[in-house]
């Protein structure tokens, strides 16, 4: 599972925060501040929003909301 988020988004503190409460290992990968410079996350999601959480186990490979990565990960492990 791999999280790409900003240290300074509340949205990505939000998932973080999710992941530590159901325990939950995952690797991040913080994105720089400019958009322009998200190629990672833009070739994975064809956006530069984050979070984006990359998952094996989601239809589609990644979930780029918070709150419906919240919601899956409440689904998945409790």
């Amino acid at each position: 599972m791999e999280l790409y988020d900003r240290q300074d988004c509340p949205y990505s503190k939000k998932v973080r925060e999710k992941l530590e409460e159901v325990g939950v290992e995952y690797e991040e990968t913080v994105v720089p501040d400019k958009h322009t410079e998200r190629t990672r996350v833009k070739e994975i999601t064809g956006d530069t929003g984050v979070p984006v959480l990359v998952d094996d186990g989601i239809e589609g490979g990644y979930i780029a909301d918070s709150g419906e990565i919240v919601s899956y990960l409440e689904e998945r492990y409790g």
